[in-house]
């Protein structure tokens, strides 16, 4: 058996310690995408289309894509689409 390494370590190995440029950009990718994957998962569900949800938030298909897809995301413009897609946002104090 070879030696076990838990996602903590992964992590550290391939994007940086904790606090660092380089960890600091992955979790902010991590975080685009996941919102992305949230809203074209939502959106599939309404079956509606790029284009469909695009004209509810007065947006560009073309937007609304690249935010699919991982670009990062003004909150005042998540918080526009989420409301269009039936999703709520909980913000909570550590």
């Amino acid at each position: 058996m070879g030696k076990s390494i838990n996602a903590k370590e992964l992590i550290a190995k391939r994007y940086g310690k904790e606090g660092s440029k380089e960890r600091e950009e992955f979790r902010d990718n991590a975080f685009s995408f996941y919102f992305g994957e949230i809203i074209k998962n939502r959106r599939k569900e309404l079956h509606l289309s790029q284009e469909n949800l695009a004209q509810k938030v007065g947006k560009k298909r073309p937007y609304i894509s690249r935010i699919e897809n991982g670009e990062d995301i003004r909150l005042s413009n998540f918080a526009l689409i989420a409301n269009a897609l039936g999703l709520s946002i909980q913000l909570t104090a550590e």
